[in-house]
């Protein structure tokens, strides 16, 4: 995300801090932007799966929601269910509570000036059901 946005490398932040850092400047400029190149989803949805601070997921997660809609976001994390790695499926179900965050139309210019938004963006109730059904058969 950091090259994405441009945001350089961090080289004075130390070593330990310096993701966290890049995650902290990316936030903003993510949020404030009414739509996000199609390059971003994929690398947003990866920062939210592999960061492994379910605090720190949201920050990639919440742009995600709003520039590509909820259903795209929940489909790109049942599929990291479906098909990742032990730790993909990890961060995935770490990153699901925070793809089902209330949207508000003051917090991110996505929406119409109006204050509304496309509801098929958003209509994820078959992916919800999807997921459930995931969970349930791995339980058994």
């Amino acid at each position: 995300m950091a090259q994405l946005l441009d945001l350089g490398n961090a080289a004075g932040v130390p070593e330990a801090r310096r993701a966290r850092h890049l995650a902290h400047a990316a936030r903003k400029p993510l949020l404030e932007r009414p739509c996000l190149p199609e390059e971003f989803f994929a690398s947003l949805m990866a920062a939210a799966v592999y960061d492994p601070d379910p605090r720190f997921c949201r920050w990639f997660v919440e742009p995600a929601v709003y520039a590509f809609g909820r259903r795209r976001a929940t489909t790109a994390l049942l599929d990291y269910l479906l098909t990742g790695t032990d730790a993909e499926q990890a961060g995935a179900k770490r990153a699901w509570y925070c793809a089902h965050e209330p949207l508000h139309a003051d917090r991110s210019p996505a929406y119409a000036p109006g204050g509304s938004r496309d509801p098929a963006l958003d209509e994820s109730r078959d992916v919800v059901d999807e997921w459930r059904e995931t969970l349930r058969r791995s339980a058994m």
